[in-house]
């Protein structure tokens, strides 16, 4: 069974999937009780703007202040003066509200497709078209909110702590100071990092690397053929071939390299057969192997024996 839970974290809805059989009190206890801190140096007092920031000191490799020219506290500085502190608290705390609502999905059933599709249609669609302002109010407000995002670190490497005196991990030469490209910092993005759908090798012990394979993997069983769509090879009989052949990315202008409409075309073809392919085979796996009686296959084995 699959287990869907729907909770709130922070500001946005979360949505999971959890594959088994977990009581709906347990879900909502570890809910309850899971918690993340982000211990980063205070950003409570920006020193530096945009227009009037650090800049870049070549021959001490830092960033300096516009006037001292004294450079900026480092990044395991800052990280270290917290440490230090006692009284020091995180910068984020993230938890999950107390809204947590955790249904059971049966494979195979409406309620299954309902919620597959109901997953897809959010993982898929542009986070600027989920609210839509429609007042000044709610305009002002977005508005608000992203003036205040665009000037608030997003990771340890970010740009924008050179605006707050501290010089982010890997400080270089390139960044510039308020002017971060990532994702949170964008008017259509607010607060999104960047990845939608987030596997956590800490509770499935597999990167997202493990889980193609084991998809790849599963589709080849059951299709009953190797990579290349031949029929099976034994591993321990079969012996490794010297690789004849180098591969290189097509230039535009290369001869071998047909329209943009026929690869096209040919790559909607291609995927169509293998989901063909892959239903039928589904389809010859749910009917199981042929059922034939003890009497039935003595009845064959002595009919051949006897011609």
């Amino acid at each position: 069974m699959l287990l869907v839970a729907f909770a709130l974290l922070s500001l946005a809805a979360q949505v999971f999937a959890i594959r088994g059989t977990i009581p709906r009190d347990t879900l909502r206890t570890v809910a309850a009780a899971t918690y993340h801190q982000v211990w980063w140096p205070a950003v409570d007092v920006q020193r530096y703007t945009a227009d009037r920031s650090p800049v870049w000191d070549e021959d001490a490799s830092a960033w300096v202040d516009p006037d001292t020219r004294h450079p900026l506290t480092t990044w395991t500085e800052a990280l270290d003066a917290i440490d230090d502190d006692p009284d020091a608290e995180p910068v984020h705390v993230a938890r999950f509200g107390a809204q947590v609502d955790a249904r059971g999905v049966m494979p195979g059933t409406e309620d299954a497709e309902r919620t597959i599709r109901y997953v897809t249609k959010y993982i898929t669609k542009h986070t600027g078209d989920c609210h839509k302002a429609t007042t000044d109010r709610q305009r002002k407000h977005l508005d608000r909110l992203w003036r205040q995002l665009r000037v608030t670190p997003c990771t340890d490497r970010c740009a924008n702590w050179l605006l707050y005196g501290v010089q982010p991990k890997k400080a270089n030469a390139k960044l510039k100071p308020g002017r971060c490209k990532g994702k949170v910092h964008q008017r259509d993005t607010l607060g999104i990092g960047g990845r939608r759908i987030l596997v956590s090798r800490d509770w499935s012990g597999k990167t997202l690397a493990d889980h193609k394979h084991d998809a790849r993997a599963w589709v080849r069983a059951l299709l009953g053929t190797t990579t290349d769509g031949t029929q099976p090879v034994d591993d321990q009989t079969n012996t490794a071939e010297r690789v004849r052949h180098a591969w290189e990315l097509a230039r535009p202008d290369d001869p071998d390299v047909g329209p943009l409409t026929h690869r096209l075309m040919r790559s909607i073809s291609e995927r169509a057969r293998w989901r063909s392919e892959l239903l039928a085979a589904k389809d010859r796996a749910a009917q199981g192997p042929p059922d034939l009686s003890a009497t039935q296959h003595s009845a064959q084995h002595h009919g051949e024996g006897s011609r």
